[in-house]
């Protein structure tokens, strides 16, 4: 039953061990990751400074009087839970967006390469090189040619990989070509938007010891604490009640501080989740009948799919899954996708209408 999933997630975590060492093993085969990153002529002095800038959505206000002077070199991590704001002011202090009040002033000779950015201009249908190379057979790494395939080796693209799809790629495969495109460009400030998402371990090492000899100005944005620690020494936290403080260090040091992250979208929502509470108060003292038949069917339908979902994770994890023609490849991914958006939908409705019986129990 679903009140016995603690269990069945445990044997999930052993099962995601077991898988995650097959396809390290898997990916050893294909050598060491060697990134390169292509880096630009230093920059101005001051690389962005933001004067009191404040921004909103509608009435909701997300940035506040906000300041900050990013000078060449430093090392900044932004943290704070999901929907604060964090790529709101990204988008802010790279010129992306228009502050509503205050301003954001640059420094002079800045090449901007930002990871997120480059999410949206991947062409699924063509192939991993065509898209890193953008048609080029060789690219040009700090003044050197480079054959793109030759390139990509050092991201864990076999040559056969590199002339796949992108759309036959896993998700962390995706972010690989991401990474590899973005390192293409030559910058002096780096943006970084979750890029440690579905990485392998290897590729996340590599990756980390080559922001540490990163000559330019770094700004990431994750949730990988110890990637913060890593690679930053300063960070910009949202914390609560609405305020954006700024810590020399990274994420273990601010945790030191005692202070706890803010959480934006519960606070945009507290007047409404008031009324809602009052209104459920007002609620009889028992499920509709709709409600009882759909808490006693969801169970039995969560099964069912959880099922199908391991079948399907079975098939893809299988070492000649992406040697089939790409229609049935898709077809398998889009119904995985389909089948594991479905399941996380059923669980909360279950949830919800079990906390409901719950709480007229009690």
């Amino acid at each position: 039953g679903i009140k016995a999933r603690r269990t069945r997630n445990e044997g999930r975590v052993r099962a995601l061990e077991k898988m995650r060492k097959e396809f390290s093993n898997r990916i050893k085969k294909h050598g060491k990751a060697h990134i390169q990153i292509d880096e630009a002529e230093k920059s101005g002095r001051k690389i962005i400074q933001a004067k009191k800038i404040s921004y909103s959505y509608g009435k909701n206000n997300i940035i506040d009087n906000f300041s900050i002077k990013i000078m060449r070199g430093e090392r900044l991590g932004l943290i704070g839970n999901n929907g604060v704001g964090k790529t709101t002011l990204l988008r802010l202090l790279l010129g992306q967006l228009q502050p509503k009040s205050g301003a954001v002033k640059f420094g002079t000779n800045l090449k901007i390469g930002y990871f997120d950015q480059l999410r949206q201009t991947l062409n699924l249908e063509k192939s991993v090189a065509y898209n890193v190379g953008e048609g080029r057979t060789f690219i040009n790494i700090n003044g050197k040619e480079r054959h793109v395939i030759g390139y990509l080796k050092g991201f864990l693209f076999s040559p056969k990989r590199s002339v796949m799809p992108v759309k036959a790629l896993s998700g962390g495969e995706k972010n690989r070509v991401i990474l590899a495109k973005l390192f293409t460009r030559a910058s002096n400030l780096l943006v970084l938007d979750e890029p440690t998402n579905d990485l392998d371990i290897e590729t996340l090492e590599v990756l980390e010891e080559k922001l540490c000899d990163y000559r330019g100005t770094l700004i990431v944005v994750s949730h990988d604490r110890e990637f913060l620690d890593n690679t930053v020494t300063k960070i910009i936290v949202f914390e609560e009640n609405g305020q954006i403080n700024n810590y020399l260090g990274g994420y273990s040091d601010w945790l030191q501080t005692g202070r706890e992250l803010g959480d934006l979208e519960n606070n945009l929502l507290n007047i409404k989740t008031k009324k809602v509470i009052k209104k459920n108060n007002k609620l009889r003292d028992k499920l509709s009948y709709k409600e009882q038949q759909k808490l006693n069917l969801l169970p039995k339908k969560i099964e069912l799919l959880e099922s199908r979902i391991s079948e399907l994770q079975t098939t893809v994890s299988a070492p000649d899954f992406y040697t089939q023609k790409d229609d049935e490849i898709k077809k398998t991914l889009y119904e995985l996708s389909r089948s594991e958006k479905s399941l996380d939908q059923l669980i909360e409705n279950w949830g919800e209408l079990q906390n409901k019986q719950d709480s007229i129990l009690s």
